[in-house]
C-alpha cells in the first residue's frame, strides 16, 4: 500500500511540475538559510562548556551607581583581592587570577612570539584544559615554572619533549629563565580563554609595586565554588568582605556622590557565571557578542521557515481545490479519512524531504561564504553534534507534519457530494489564506523596517565627529620584539627624511580596533582640593587614562582651548597632565592650567599644562568619560601613530611597512588606518545589518514566490469571470485593478501590524547605544512603499496577462 501511495504522490509531483518546484525551492532556501543561522547560534551558545564544572565557575565583578543613576561594571581587579578570597572563603574551592603578558619566547637562538598569560596555580583547578604532559600539582609550583600548549611545545622543540627544558622570556626588556613544568592541550575555538603560555601572576612587572595596593585594578579573576555553594550565597557572604578590605574605594564613592546600587551598597563584588563571559557587554571585558544577536538570527530562522511553509500551505490548499474530483471519486470508491490524509501528507512529506536535502547541499556550498561574511568558524562538524541533529530532525518533522498535514487534512474532508457536483472548487479559499499572506508580509515589512534602521544607526555611528581627524593617520602595534622605550623615537628617525610623514606620536592605546586584536582601557581616580588647605571639599574624579609621546595632539589633529601640548623643551612635562574640558567641568574650575591633581596610584600631585575638547577615544556604544593625558614613562607606548600628507594612502602605508620590517625584519606588521580601526569597532552591527538585509532578500523572495503562486491560482479560478467582464466592455486598467486591489489591501494591513512591532524591536535595540540616531517616520513608511511595489510588480504580471487573455478562451475554459 505504502509503494502505491509513493507512486502516486511521484506522478502527481511531477505532473504540476511549477507547483512543485516553487515549494521545492521555497522549502530549500528557507531550510538552507536557517540551517547556517541556527548553527551559528549554536556555536556561539557553545562556548566554554566544554569544562568540567562550568556551572561552578565564575567571574568576577564590581557593581557601582554613578550619581546620575546609572548602572556601572567592572571586571578589572586588584592584586590582593584573589589571596584573601581563597583565605577568607572556604566555600571558593579554587581561584585564579587571569591577565596577559607581553614577552618573546628564545630557545637555542630562535625567537618565538607567543600569547603568554599570567595567572595562578589554581588556574589549573578552575579550568579542565587537559594537561597533556606534566602534573597538574607541580606544573605551576613556581615562578619560574611555566605551562605551554600543545602547539607552542611542538612549534618550539619539535618531537621532543618538552617538560623539563629551560627556555628564556624577554619580558618587557628583562629576560628571565623558565622550565617548562606541563603541556595543555590547545584550547578549542569555543572557548573564551586563550594562551600560547601560562606563568605565575608574580612574573608581571606590576606586581611587586601593586601587590597590597586595593585600588589599582587590572586583571581578571575567575573562581570556581563548591558544589553545595550558590552563586546568591557567595554574593552576600561578599558583602562584609568588602566593607572591611574596600573601605577607601566606599568612601571615595560618597565623596564623588556616587549612589547605593540594589544590594544597598556603594561598591559591589558579583559573579558573572563562565557560560555569560562570552556574552559580556557590561565589562568592557567580554567579546561584546549580546545574547540578543543570538536569538535575534534564531528569530530570523524561524520566521523565514515560517514564511516558507506558509507558502507550502497556501500553494498546496489551492492546489488541493484543482483536484478536489479526484478525491470525491476516491472517497465514493471507498477510501476513508485517513487513507486520503496519508495520502496527502505523503506528497508533502516527499517535497520537505527534497527540500531539505538540496537545503543541507546548498548550506554545505554556502559555508565558506557565509563564515567570511559573519566572521564565523562553522564546519560540516557543527552540524554532526549529537544536540543540533535532533533539533534539526525534530524541526523537520514539526514543519512536515503542520506545513503539510494541515492542507491534507483540508482535503481529506471535502464533501463528496459537492466536490462531484464541481461546487467546491468555486469557493473562494477565505480568511485563512488571506490572513497567511498578511503574516508573510507582514515579516518582510519587519524585516526591510530592522534593515534601514541598523543602516541608519550604522552610518550614524560612523560620520560622526570623533573628536580627532582620524584620516590619514596609520597605527602600528609596537608588539613585544621592537622596544617599546624606543620605538617611537626609531620610527621618527626613520621617517624623517620623507616629507609626505608630517608626524610621529606614540600611544598606550588603539584609536578603533586594529589588526593585532587588542583592546584595553585604563582608568584612573583623581583627588581635586579646590584649596588645598580645605580638605572637606574635595572631589573625587574618574578619567580615562592615556599614556602619550610628544606630537600627539598634533597628530590628532587635536588643538587645545587653553595651555599647551607636550614639549622637550619642559622637564617637568613627564610628570605634567594635558586634561579634557569634561574635567575640567568635574573640577568645578573655569580655568585648569596649573591646577594639581592628585592621582590615586600616590606617586604626587600632578600639574595639568594643556586643556583640550572632549574627543571619543572608544566605541560609541557607551557613554564616553573625560581624558587625561599623561606622557608615557621613559617613552613607552603600545602603538606608533604615524600622519602622513600623501594622497596615496596606499604608498603611505607601504613606506610605513618597510620602515617597520627594517626595524623588525621578523615581525608580521599589523598596521592599519586609524579611520578603518573605528569602522571595525561597528563589525557586530555591520554583521547584523547583513543579516537583516539577507534575511528581509529571502523574505521578500519567498513571500514573491508564493504570492505570484497564489494570484495564478486566483485568475485560473477566475478565468470566466474575466472573459465575461471583457465582453461586457471592462478595460484592461479594471480588470488588472480588480485583480491586484485586493492583494495591495493584504499588504496595508501588513504594513499596520508590523510598523508597531518594528518601532518597538527596534527601540529597544537602539537603546544599547549610548549615542544613536532618532528613529524617523520615514524609514518605517520607505519599508511599507517598497512592501507594496514589490507586492504591485509581483502580482501586475499575472494580472496583465489575464487581462490581455482572449475572452473566447476564457469563456471556452472549464
Amino acid at each position: 500500500m505504502i509503494r502505491n501511495y509513493l507512486k502516486i504522490a511521484f506522478r502527481k509531483l511531477l505532473k504540476n511540475k511549477a507547483h512543485t518546484a516553487i515549494n521545492i525551492i521555497g522549502l530549500a532556501v528557507a531550510f538552507g538559510s536557517s540551517i547556517l543561522l541556527y548553527l551559528t547560534a549554536s556555536y556561539e551558545f557553545s562556548y566554554d562548556t566544554f569544562h568540567k564544572d562550568a556551572d561552578r565557575v565564575y567571574r568576577l565583578y564590581f557593581n557601582t551607581v554613578d550619581k546620575s543613576g546609572k548602572q556601572e561594571y567592572s571586571a578589572a581587579m586588584s592584586y590582593p583581592l584573589t589571596p584573601a578570597l581563597k583565605a577568607e572563603f572556604p566555600e571558593v574551592e579554587a581561584a585564579t587570577r587571569l591577565m596577559w603578558l607581553g614577552g618573546v619566547i628564545e630557545y637555542q637562538g630562535k625567537k618565538f612570539e607567543k600569547n603568554i598569560r599570567a595567572v595562578d596555580a589554581g588556574f589549573l583547578k578552575v579550568f579542565s584544559f587537559p594537561l597533556l604532559k606534566g602534573n597538574a600539582n607541580t606544573a605551576l609550583a613556581g615562578k619560574s615554572s611555566i605551562v605551554i600548549s600543545k602547539t607552542t611545545a611542538e612549534n618550539i622543540f619539535g618531537k621532543t619533549d618538552p617538560v623539563g627544558k629551560q627556555i628564556s622570556i624577554d619580558l618587557g626588556g628583562r629576560k628571565e629563565p623558565f622550565i617548562v613544568g606541563g603541556v595543555l592541550d590547545n584550547a578549542p575555538k569555543n572557548s573564551t580563554i586563550e594562551y600560547d603560555v601560562l606563568m605565575l601572576s608574580e612574573n608581571h612587572s606590576s606586581y611587586e609595586a601593586l601587590k597590597s595596593s586595593w585600588t589599582n585594578q587590572n586583571h581578571e579573576v575567575y573562581i570556581k565554588l563548591a558544589a553545595n555553594t550558590s552563586q546568591a550565597t557567595a554574593e552576600k557572604r561578599f558583602e562584609p568582605f568588602i566593607n572591611k578590605y574596600m573601605k577607601t574605594t566606599e568612601e571615595d564613592a560618597k565623596k564623588s556622590g556616587r549612589m547605593k546600587n540594589a544590594r544597598g551598597q556603594y561598591v559591589s563584588l558579583l559573579l558573572m557565571p563562565f557560560a555569560d563571559v562570552h556574552f559580556d557587554t557590561i565589562t568592557n571585558w567580554g567579546s561584546g557578542v549580546s545574547k540578543n544577536y543570538i536569538y535575534t538570527l534564531l528569530t530570523i530562522a524561524l520566521l523565514i521557515v515560517l514564511i516558507a511553509s506558509i507558502n507550502f500551505i497556501n500553494l498546496t490548499i489551492a492546489k488541493s481545490f484543482t483536484q478536489a474530483k479526484e478525491v470525491g471519486v476516491r472517497k465514493s470508491l471507498g477510501a476513508n479519512k485517513g487513507q486520503l490524509f496519508l495520502q496527502g501528507w505523503g506528497e508533502s512529506f516527499l517535497v520537505c524531504l527534497v527540500a531539505l536535502i538540496i537545503g543541507l547541499g546548498m548550506a554545505y556550498a554556502f559555508l565558506p561564504q557565509f563564515n567570511r561574511l559573519f566572521e564565523s568558524n562553522l564546519s560540516i562538524q557543527n552540524f554532526l553534534v549529537p544536540t543540533n541533529l535532533i533539533v534539526a530532525i525534530i524541526g523537520f518533522l514539526i514543519i512536515t507534519f503542520i506545513a503539510g498535514g494541515y492542507p491534507a487534512f483540508v482535503s481529506s474532508r471535502f464533501n463528496i457530494v459537492q466536490v462531484l457536483k464541481g461546487k467546491l472548487t468555486k469557493k473562494k479559499p477565505g480568511v485563512l489564506r488571506n490572513s497567511l499572506l498578511i503574516v508573510q508580509f507582514s515579516i518582510s515589512c519587519l524585516l526591510i523596517s530592522c534593515t534601514l534602521v541598523i543602516f541608519e544607526q550604522l552610518k550614524y555611528l560612523k560620520n560622526k565627529p570623533m573628536g580627532y581627524d582620524k584620516e590619514q593617520i596609520i597605527s602600528v602595534p609596537v608588539g613585544n620584539t621592537l622596544n617599546r622605550k624606543t620605538a617611537v623615537q626609531q620610527f621618527r628617525n626613520e621617517l624623517s627624511k620623507y616629507p609626505t610623514i608630517a608626524s610621529v606620536t606614540g600611544s598606550g592605546v588603539n584609536f578603533g580596533s586594529g589588526l593585532d586584536g587588542s583592546s584595553s582601557r585604563s582608568t584612573y581616580g583623581f583627588d581635586y582640593y579646590p584649596n588645598e588647605s580645605d580638605t572637606q571639599n574635595m572631589k573625587s574624579i574618574l578619567t580615562d587614562w592615556v599614556r602619550v609621546d610628544y606630537d600627539f595632539l598634533k597628530t590628532l589633529g587635536i588643538k587645545t582651548i587653553e595651555g599647551r601640548d607636550f614639549s622637550p623643551s619642559f622637564g617637568t612635562d613627564s610628570t605634567a597632565l594635558i586634561v579634557t574640558e569634561s574635567l575640567v567641568k568635574q573640577m568645578g574650575e573655569k580655568h585648569a592650567v596649573d591646577k594639581f591633581l592628585m592621582p590615586d596610584s600616590a606617586v604626587g600631585k600632578q600639574k595639568i599644562i594643556g586643556v583640550i575638547p572632549d574627543f571619543y577615544l572608544y566605541s560609541l556604544r557607551r557613554e564616553s568619560r573625560s581624558i587625561t593625558l599623561e606622557m608615557a614613562p621613559q617613552g613607552r607606548v603600545n602603538y606608533v601613530l604615524i600622519r602622513t600628507q600623501s594622497q596615496n594612502l596606499a604608498e603611505a602605508m607601504d613606506l610605513v611597512k618597510t620602515t617597520w620590517k627594517k626595524l623588525v625584519p621578523n615581525d608580521e606588521f599589523k598596521g592599519s588606518f586609524i579611520n578603518e580601526n573605528v569602522d571595525r569597532w561597528y563589525n557586530r552591527e555591520e554583521r547584523l545589518s547583513q543579516i537583516f538585509s539577507l534575511a528581509a532578500s529571502i523574505a521578500i523572495m519567498l513571500s514573491c514566490m508564493g504570492l505570484f503562486a497564489v494570484a495564478l491560482m486566483i485568475i485560473e479560478q477566475r478565468t470566466k469571470e474575466i472573459g465575461v467582464r471583457k465582453v461586457l466592455g471592462a478595460s484592461i486598467t479594471s480588470i488588472v485593478n480588480l485583480i491586484s486591489i485586493d492583494f495591495l489591501k493584504m499588504v496595508a494591513v501588513a504594513f499596520v501590524i508590523a510598523t508597531p512591532i518594528a518601532y518597538y524591536v527596534m527601540h529597544k535595540w537602539i537603546q544599547d547605544f549610548a549615542y544613536r540616531t532618532d528613529l524617523q517616520w520615514w524609514i518605517f513608511a520607505l519599508a511599507g512603499v517598497l512592501l507594496v511595489i514589490i507586492a504591485l510588480l509581483t502580482v501586475s504580471y499575472q494580472s496583465i496577462r489575464a487581462a490581455l487573455m482572449n475572452p473566447v478562451k476564457s469563456l471556452k475554459s472549464d
